[in-house]
C-alpha cells in the first residue's frame, strides 16, 4: 500500500467534503497517520476551499477533526 503525503491527504478530504462527506472519516485516518509519519501535529486548512467558510463551519470542522485525533488551524488570508 502506498503512503500519502499530508498534502495528498488533505486534498482527499476536500474532495471528500465537495462529494458531501463520502468517506470522511477514512480520509481523516488517513490523514492522521499522514501527519504523524511526517512528525507534524496539525494540519493548515484553506477556509476558502470549504463548504461553510464562516466561523461557525470552521469550529464544527475543527470539533470534528480532532475528535478523530487531527488538529486543524486555519491559513491566514495575508
Amino acid at each position: 500500500m502506498t503512503t500519502l503525503t499530508v498534502t495528498e491527504a488533505l486534498e482527499n478530504v476536500y474532495t471528500s467534503m465537495i462529494e458531501d462527506n463520502a468517506d470522511l472519516d477514512t480520509h481523516i485516518s488517513a490523514l492522521k497517520k499522514a501527519l504523524s509519519e511526517a512528525g507534524e501535529k496539525q494540519v493548515v486548512v484553506e477556509p476558502e476551499r470549504l463548504a461553510q467558510n464562516n466561523r461557525a463551519g470552521r469550529k464544527l470542522m475543527q470539533s470534528y477533526f480532532k475528535k478523530r485525533g487531527v488538529t486543524v488551524v486555519f491559513k491566514e488570508n495575508a
